[in-house]
């Protein structure tokens, strides 16, 4: 298949492997609040890092997937779960280091995801699905396997929002770069613009404060037929008249 542009790039392989490594670590972090013992904070940790990328290639038909044939992303993730169950006090302080690098992580994983999908010739909206399971689906299944709510429901701040901007862009992107017969290097150019997109959503969205409108509050509700079907009749115990005039019963 195609190579992925920013995986053609020694320096955001390098950023890609560091966002598996903070991903991880933010998954062993959770492990370990729920007091588990070292294998699952290990597995929480590769889950977490790698579980999105795994559903991508499995519904791509890519198998074996990248998150176990890869030795060098499986170490990554192995590794951080070793690293976070020493030193997570410390890590419990890098609050805005992680955030940063998990933002980062989710427009690189966004990117990538959509870029492989459709380098193995996927429609524009299965490749946009495909890189938000990408950028998504290793916290979701890290937050099930935990029983917690799914981050991207629970957390307030944009967060699947930026991702799926993100790929509707990379789609973009690839149809301009066919069009306009762009080589690599200008794939790249706008990859990178997109993951910066994604990374500035997110960053001012937790910065500021930034959430997306919930349901809207309306304090009356208007129904079909509502005077006829849903006021409660009016009952007068004292009357002694039936509704056809012919008195009580005897």
């Amino acid at each position: 298949m195609d190579q992925v542009a920013l995986e053609s790039n020694a320096v955001f392989l390098g950023i890609e492997y560091l966002a598996t490594f903070i991903c991880g670590l933010s998954g062993g972090l959770s492990a370990i609040h729920k007091k588990y013992d070292l294998f699952s904070i290990l597995v929480i940790a590769w889950v977490t890092a790698l579980g999105g990328g795994i559903t991508r290639d499995v519904l791509l038909g890519a198998l074996p997937p990248v998150g176990i044939t890869d030795r060098g992303f499986v170490l990554t993730a192995l590794a951080s779960g070793f690293i976070v169950a020493i030193v997570h006090p410390e890590i419990e302080h890098l609050k805005w280091s992680m955030i940063v690098t998990d933002a980062l992580a989710l427009g690189l994983f966004a990117v990538n995801g959509t870029a492989k999908a459709l380098a193995y010739h996927s429609s524009g909206m299965t490749a946009a699905f495909l890189g938000m399971f990408t950028a998504l689906a290793g916290g979701t299944i890290r937050d099930i396997l935990l029983n917690e709510v799914p981050s991207i429901l629970r957390d307030k701040h944009l967060y699947a929002v930026p991702s799926f901007i993100g790929c509707l862009l990379t789609v973009f992107a690839a149809r301009a770069t066919d069009h306009w017969h762009l080589g690599l290097n200008g794939e790249m150019v706008l990859d990178v613009c997109i993951v910066i997109v994604v990374f500035a959503l997110r960053m001012l969205s937790v910065a500021f404060n930034i959430t997306f409108p919930g349901a809207v509050e309306r304090r009356r509700m208007h129904l079909p037929a509502q005077g006829r079907y849903l006021r409660r009749p009016v009952i007068h115990p004292e009357s002694t008249d039936t509704k056809d005039g012919s008195g009580p019963a005897e």
